[in-house]
């Protein structure tokens, strides 16, 4: 493998459209409020978003290749979709990324992946939007990789992928389940539920259609985050699961350049957010790639 590869740059989206008319219809460009663009080296993704107030509160993994460590950012837009502030809200010695917002129990809470502290770690809102405590630890087999909540019938299910192998991380589908967000988690007997590079690993938040679940997963067969595929749930219970695959949601044309990959379709009330993919194979972006990946190692070593 070689050491110049693409570096990988996304952008996020508000769509004003929800899940279900997407994967029927897809992406209305007349529709859709790009986030701002980041300096070359450097990108939003896995936005995930909830409003209060009357303002779209985004949360996204902000990335910089010259570090290599993701954070978590928000931003604000207004009830015109017009951008009022940003900031980062959460920082830690480790990678984070895929900052699940969600409301439960009075409560407003995020569960962002970080497998590389060796947990998971449910955090709520002290003060939403901006100051976040850790509330537990979630005990599964391993850190969680895009680890995805959902309510249904008295019970928590949480969809993730396992980060142990890293030959499972673009393919392996996980359950757990517990009668509350704090616990306790059990893992689900039939793991890996589902094993396919096609469509796996969770890429957004699960909504209803025709009474089935619906998550969001990702193909990864080309390339990482090339496309989202609909998995439609049709058996979740402690003892079993089935589903299949459905409509497939890929970058459009007058997305341009950024139709290398989309991987994150997530709901915030009546809109979606998405993120769209640019590899960058020049000399620059290849050369810009592999710098961060030297100054990691670099700093790995102090």
């Amino acid at each position: 493998m070689t050491l110049l590869r693409p570096m990988d740059l996304w952008r996020c989206a508000i769509v004003r459209q929800d899940q279900a008319s997407i994967l029927r219809d897809g992406i209305d460009p007349g529709r859709t409020i790009w986030l701002p663009d980041e300096p070359h080296g450097r990108f939003l993704a896995d936005p995930f978003g909830l409003w209060r107030d009357g303002a779209l509160h985004v949360f996204a993994e902000a990335f910089d290749y010259r570090e290599r460590i993701g954070r978590i950012e928000r931003l604000r837009y207004d009830s015109a979709f017009r951008l009022q502030e940003r900031r980062i809200v959460l920082q830690k010695p480790w990678h984070l990324s895929y900052p699940m917002v969600f409301e439960a129990e009075g409560e407003v809470w995020m569960l962002p992946e970080a497998f590389a502290s060796g947990t998971l770690t449910l955090y709520r809102a002290r003060q939403f939007p901006d100051d976040w405590e850790p509330v537990c630890d979630i005990a599964l087999d391993g850190a969680a990789i895009d680890a995805t909540p959902w309510f249904r019938d008295g019970m928590w299910w949480l969809f993730y992928t396992p980060s142990r192998l890293k030959s499972a991380r673009r393919s392996h589908l996980h359950l757990a389940f517990a009668p509350a967000l704090t616990g306790p988690w059990r893992t689900h007997p039939g793991n890996p539920v589902l094993v396919d590079q096609g469509g796996a690993r969770p890429g957004g938040s699960v909504f209803l259609r025709d009474g089935h679940p619906v998550l969001p997963v990702q193909d990864c067969r080309l390339t990482y985050g090339r496309a989202i595929r609909a998995l439609e749930i049709t058996r979740l219970d402690p003892h079993g699961f089935a589903a299949r695959h459905a409509e497939q949601l890929e970058a459009a044309d007058w997305m341009v350049p950024r139709t290398d990959g989309l991987h994150t379709l997530s709901a915030a009330g009546p809109v979606s957010l998405i993120d769209a993919k640019w590899m960058d194979a020049s000399l620059r972006g290849k050369l810009s790639r592999l710098d961060g990946v030297i100054r990691q190692k670099l700093a790995r070593r102090r």
